[in-house]
């Protein structure tokens, strides 16, 4: 069964958040995991369709989060996880712009965030929820935009 164009971009959302792609080929092969038929011109333009970048690293994200990324890589110091909470600390002064761009970001399960000077607690909706973001978080951290 062929699904629609707009689940599958929330399924493309989901597996650029989620794991390293690096090629068309590697995204078409994660939709078919996930139960989405589709060809590489496909893809091709979804990626153009939702402005997804590439990083130096070689991997694909979304347009939406270059800034978390940006903030992430240049302010963050470390991520934690505790049950359904995300503690991001960061360099002293920059934990509202950092809380700010997690909020702008629209991350699935995040509810929101407090920023103190050099700290962010994410609230999220389960444990689960709070491995995922922490894993997304890190993952930025490492990256360079």
């Amino acid at each position: 069964m062929v699904k629609k164009r707009d689940g599958r971009q929330e399924a493309i959302k989901w597996i650029v958040r989620n794991k390293a792609i690096r090629t068309q080929r590697d995204l078409v092969n994660e939709l078919r995991i996930e139960g989405y038929s589709c060809t590489q011109a496909t893809v091709s333009r979804d990626i153009a369709n939702m402005g997804l970048r590439k990083l130096p690293e070689g991997v694909y994200v979304l347009a939406e989060d270059l800034h978390l990324q940006r903030m992430v890589s240049e302010f963050v110091a470390s991520v934690e996880c505790a049950n359904n909470l995300v503690v991001i600390r960061t360099q002293p002064g920059t934990a509202p712009g950092v809380a700010a761009a997690v909020d702008a970001a629209e991350l699935n399960d995040v509810m929101g965030s407090i920023a103190g000077n050099d700290t962010v607690l994410v609230i999220t909706r389960s444990n689960g929820s709070a491995i995922m973001t922490c894993d997304i978080m890190n993952k930025l951290r490492m990256s360079k935009a």
